[in-house]
């Protein structure tokens, strides 16, 4: 069956259950967040995991979901996260438990070869979120109208397309994302787009900056370009992804406004960000 493993990874001062089932905003996850707690290598809650074997599923290639181990704060928000062309749930896995430990159920998947397109790994992002929300082990701890998508490089392309394909999605991140379509005046998702100034596969110019501009202006979007990075930097853990990433799907899957303090007034250059644009203030 999916849960072919289950195992619990619990970070040191982690807890339990969360402390937000009261808020103002039904859906706020977690303590108030502070810049410390979104740069940390774990959220406030304990994560386990679970993996899903390729012969238990239909239109992808089978994944691992992370999810908190707490019930008492009702369902979650989910992400499907893809790899890139050529390569495996590990080469973004590092995600799964970070995501996960803030408030997240997090589904890294395998595509059904390494080789597959942007356009295939769009259907199957899809196809990951229906299989989570309707058919997974954890389907009654995703809340089935706060759904997002991450991916990398092809991924990040395929990221695109699953916000064009679904409008319904709250959040899109596209990790220095490739594809060969550049425009994307019909995605209406909240899209983060992350592009990395040494680049040399998915260059920024050809790449991440005009799938950026191409979004609607009159869509909440944001433009991270990481400082001293490449093409496969999201492939190892990274606290700038991590922290804007983060803000990015709190702020849009749950409707938490105690993270636009991140993102606006906008971030500005520093030793790991080249360049950020985006529009603020966000949900206006």
């Amino acid at each position: 069956m999916a849960a072919a493993c289950l195992t619990l990874l619990i970070a040191p001062g982690a807890r339990a259950a969360g402390t937000a089932a009261t808020a103002a905003n039904p859906y706020e996850r977690g303590p108030a967040p502070t810049t410390s707690s979104i740069e940390a290598p774990r959220g406030s809650y304990a994560v386990a995991e679970t993996s899903v074997s390729s012969l238990a599923v239909t239109g992808f290639g089978g994944g691992t979901i992370y999810y908190p181990t707490s019930t008492s704060d009702g369902t979650f928000g989910a992400v499907v996260i893809s790899p890139g062309f050529t390569a495996y749930q590990s080469s973004i896995a590092w995600l799964g438990p970070r995501l996960a430990s803030q408030g997240f159920v997090v589904f890294t998947i395998d595509t059904l070869t390494t080789l597959d397109q942007p356009d295939s790994r769009g259907r199957q992002l899809l196809a990951a979120l229906d299989y989570l929300t309707q058919r997974s082990t954890v389907r009654g701890r995703v809340d089935t109208g706060r759904l997002g998508v991450m991916g990398h490089s092809m991924g990040g392309g395929g990221t695109l397309e699953a916000a064009k394909t679904r409008p319904s999605l709250k959040a899109a991140v596209p990790l220095t994302a490739w594809n060969t379509d550049k425009t994307w005046p019909e995605v209406t998702t909240p899209t983060l787009v992350i592009g990395a100034d040494g680049d040399t596969v998915a260059p920024v110019a050809t790449h991440s900056e005009p799938f950026y501009e191409s979004l609607p202006a009159s869509l909440d979007k944001a433009y991270l370009e990481l400082n001293g990075a490449t093409h496969f930097t999201p492939n190892s853990s990274n606290t700038t992804i991590a922290k804007y990433s983060i803000s990015w799907l709190k702020r849009f899957i749950d409707d938490d406004t105690r993270y636009e303090q991140f993102l606006c007034p906008l971030p500005r250059p520093s030793l790991t960000i080249d360049e950020y644009r985006g529009t603020c203030p966000l949900g206006s």
